[in-house]
């Protein structure tokens, strides 16, 4: 489809439903003249303290469903679960388009597959690639990050380029087609105008660039030299590719052999040979070979909590194909995601109790995500008439904010967003004040129904804070005089025997409200349950500030009928 002519009256409207003030959960909104274009779709991992059972948290859909028509495509910039971890979830809600890179795309076709969801179509972009989407031109250039063919995208408007310029860093020793960036797209934009720069902010508090800290081969490489005879197993994230392919590369240079212990990372890396170079035959050992070799480097690929369990159970010889030795050598080569804190120093007991070594590089090497220079090298060859700090925490957003401000961009050109809070720009101006989207995080158990999921979990968080009061009745089914009870039980809410005048008035209330509507003949089961779990609800959090989950039971009974 051929580009449309661009109309000088023109709305922009940029959102996020998730990703601002968090980490993880990603997903943005460009809303040009109502169309619209998603931008990643991402999930984050609950925080130990308030899992309730929760896989995983995914943005409110809401929003989407409703405007379902205006969506001219989803743009997934790579394969990490921040970013679209959350496809299927929404793709269960919509039907759009995925624009993706190839190897993204094979990973986004196989999540589909395992999702039985169909009816959408992927289309893969190259990573200097120009499409028109939605009559829109839409601009992709290849950045580096730790996931190969990583891109970035200018949309075209009226008034200038909105560019989204990716989680990237500024790397110009990697020569390798798969992570090579090109920053000559800046000068394109700039030449054309920018109106709106968005840049991820969760290294903006790092000085200098990321590069070359972002590596873990000089440290890894240390390791190898200091336990030529030991073997090695290393735990490391199987999104983390870049740092993947930097381990096997420092085993190939030593000659080291290799195991790759999982299923997943050994599909990974026959992926990876389309695009890089092929890892030798004769230096990958199988996993029924492990306990015979004496200096094997094994790679653990997982993610989250299962990755930490899973080296926990290889230190306690709770797997079959490993027995552990107390001169085996623990590597980790993973950096602590909010969420996995208790079950990472669950695994480091575990492995200091069986006398392993434990060696953890990734706490001197840099997420590849922009620090500063990168910013703001970005920030100068672009121009930028307007400038939104994304992702990461608000200290985070802030820290990005204040060096675009020692870029000469001014304060009042600069918008810190909230999740829901819209900015919009009407002809290219910005204008005053903020409308919002009312957004209430999805809750995932892994249950297939997972809408149902969420309100499970609600009833979780629930109970495990204030508590549940059961209200139960009997009546006579043709009188509905009460033949037996109230009786109140309550868990988790209040000591009983101290709290009698809370169950006498709930009592009351109970036998009251049934009264009432026999005596106006409105009784209705259902509607007399709603009724008093309503009036008993304002009734406990007036006398005790919490609001338990109140569950009336009305039974119906046939006295004559009972043995």
């Amino acid at each position: 489809m051929a580009e449309a002519e661009l109309k000088k009256d023109e709305v922009v409207r940029l959102f996020a439903l998730g990703g601002l003030d968090e980490d993880g959960k990603n997903l943005m909104v460009i809303e040009i003249n109502g169309d619209m274009y998603i931008v990643e779709c991402g999930l984050k991992f609950p925080n130990d303290n308030a899992s309730l059972g929760v896989e995983c948290i995914v943005p409110d859909f809401s929003y989407l469903k409703e405007h379902e028509k205006q969506i001219k495509g989803i743009l997934i910039t790579h394969g990490h679960d921040d970013v679209m971890g959350a496809l299927p979830y929404l793709l269960k809600e919509i039907k759009a388009d995925i624009f993706v890179s190839d190897f993204t795309g094979r990973v986004v076709e196989e999540l589909l597959r395992k999702n039985k969801i169909t009816g959408v179509k992927i289309k893969t972009v190259k990573r200097q690639d120009t499409r028109t989407i939605g009559g829109r031109q839409v601009v992709f250039f290849p950045i580096t990050h730790s996931y190969p063919q990583t891109y970035g995208f200018g949309i075209r408007t009226a008034h200038g380029y909105i560019v989204y310029s990716g989680e990237f860093i500024a790397d110009y020793d990697d020569i390798s087609q798969a992570y090579q960036g090109d920053y000559s797209f800046a000068t394109r934009f700039k030449n054309d105008g920018v109106l709106i720069l968005l840049q991820d902010s969760k290294g903006a508090e790092h000085a200098l660039h990321t590069s070359p800290n972002h590596r873990v081969t000089p440290y890894f490489e240390k390791v190898l030299d200091q336990h030529e005879k030991q073997r090695i197993f290393v735990e490391i994230y199987t999104q983390s590719v870049y740092r993947i392919q930097e381990l096997i590369r420092c085993c190939i240079a030593r000659k080291r052999k290799m195991c790759f212990y999982s299923d997943e990372l050994k599909k990974l890396i026959a992926g990876l040979e389309s695009i890089t170079d092929a890892v030798p035959s004769e230096l990958v050992v199988p996993v029924s070979q492990i306990d015979q070799c004496e200096d094997v480097v094994v790679i653990i690929s997982g993610q989250g909590r299962a990755l930490f369990q899973l080296m926990s159970n290889i230190a306690n010889n709770e797997v079959d194909d490993v027995e552990f030795h107390d001169d085996d050598v623990i590597v980790v080569a993973t950096p602590l995601v909010p969420g996995v804190e208790k079950d990472f120093k669950s695994m480091e007991n575990d492995i200091y109790k069986r006398q392993g070594t434990i060696v953890k590089i990734d706490r001197n090497v840099l997420g590849m995500h922009p620090s500063k220079e990168d910013l703001k090298m970005v920030i100068f060859m672009c121009d930028p008439k307007y400038y939104i700090p994304i992702k990461g925490a608000y200290r985070m957003l802030c820290a990005n904010a204040m060096l675009a401000e020692e870029m000469n961009i001014p304060a009042e050109r600069i918008v810190i967003l909230d999740n829901g809070e819209i900015a919009t720009f009407i002809n290219g101006e910005l204008q005053p004040g903020l409308d919002t989207i009312e957004l209430h995080e999805t809750l995932v158990d892994g249950n297939a129904n997972w809408d149902m999921a969420g309100v499970v979990l609600k009833d979780r968080e629930i109970l495990s804070t204030d508590g549940v009061m059961v209200l139960a009745i009997g009546l006579d089914f043709r009188t509905k005089k009460i033949i037996n009870g109230p009786d109140i039980q309550t868990r988790g809410l209040v000591y009983v025997r101290d709290a009698e005048y809370l169950t006498r008035e709930v009592t009351r209330i109970m036998e009251d409200t049934i009264k009432e509507m026999v005596d106006a003949h409105k009784y209705d089961n259902m509607e007399c349950r709603s009724i008093i779990r309503e009036k008993v609800a304002r009734y406990v959090f007036k006398q005790t500030a919490k609001r338990p989950m109140i569950l009336p039971v009305i039974l119906e009974l046939n006295p004559k009928g009972a043995l």
